[in-house]
């Protein structure tokens, strides 16, 4: 019989001085949609070896993200890998290790698994994961197609040889879905598939010409992108909080809670800003 090592009971003492210390001080915008992370039902993978989160790193890389804005998100994601907030959060787990892949995607068509699945137990994993990521060719693609990159993370999922208690995607972008199909309603098969989407738009540019795509993504990101049982948006708005904001969101992620300072919970039912903004100007989209 396959044994992985005991299910170690997370600490009440720990689990609460980790998210106080995640909660304090950074100042970054939170958008919530529920209070705890309440875990889900770990999914049946027959010989998959049990991890308290299953987490695909899906990042933008398309020619609205410059060349130095690429390095510092990559860069933002490695420090987080290895920083002592992170790692405190791993031990807090039930099994303490997680198992995570790093995808760039741009277009429709242009997805690339950039650092395939692999275990983090600690720190001489997350270190190796770090370097190997940071080895990684930088590349860009046109468009923006958060529908198709949100479609090909959920099927990683089926053969990452992980039975994660927690299957997250974690998603950032600089810009509304403009190819592919429709961002919602893909976003809603992959919710009801079980999946956790939480978001980290990216608002450094100025309003794009002719359109406010960048003007309220955060909101967009809220109601259009994300979700999932505690799913929450991160929001950078400088090239300063790159790194301060990755690691934030991560340390919530493994620690499988939601932020409570500062939640802005949505009233309306019906979404802030429409969630075909960017797709009205694809050929064939109508305002």
């Amino acid at each position: 019989m396959e044994r992985h090592g005991p299910v170690r009971p997370a600490s009440g003492t720990l689990a609460a001085a980790v998210l106080g210390l995640v909660l304090g001080g950074l100042g970054f915008s939170i958008v919530s949609q529920a209070a705890p992370l309440w875990r889900q039902p770990a999914h049946t993978k027959p010989n998959a070896i049990p991890v308290d989160v299953e987490l695909v790193l899906a990042v933008d890389v398309s020619f609205s993200m410059t060349r130095h804005e690429q390095v510092l998100q990559r860069d933002g994601y490695r420090l987080a890998l290895t920083s002592k907030e992170f790692l405190q959060a791993l031990r807090g787990g039930a099994y303490g290790r997680i198992a995570v892949t790093y995808v760039e995607w741009a277009g429709r068509f242009d997805q690339h698994v950039i650092l395939p699945w692999r275990l983090i137990e600690g720190p001489e994993s997350a270190d190796a994961v770090a370097a190997e990521l940071g080895r990684a060719p930088y590349q860009r693609a046109a468009r923006t197609s958060i529908s198709a990159a949100l479609n090909f993370a959920q099927g990683l999922f089926a053969t990452s040889g992980y039975r994660g208690v927690r299957r997250i995607i974690d998603i950032s972008g600089d810009g509304p879905n403009n190819s592919g199909g429709p961002v919602a309603p893909m976003r809603d098969v992959v919710v009801t598939n079980g999946i956790i989407i939480n978001g980290l738009p990216l608002m450094i540019h100025h309003p794009s010409r002719g359109t406010d795509d960048a003007a309220h993504l955060d909101w967009y990101y809220k109601d259009c992108v994300t979700g999932g049982a505690g799913s929450f948006v991160v929001a950078v708005r400088g090239l300063e909080q790159f790194v301060q904001a990755t690691r934030r969101k991560m340390v919530l992620e493994v620690a499988g809670r939601t932020p409570k300072a500062r939640v802005i919970r949505v009233a309306a039912r019906r979404p802030r800003i429409s969630c075909l903004v960017g797709d009205i100007y694809q050929p064939g989209g109508t305002p």
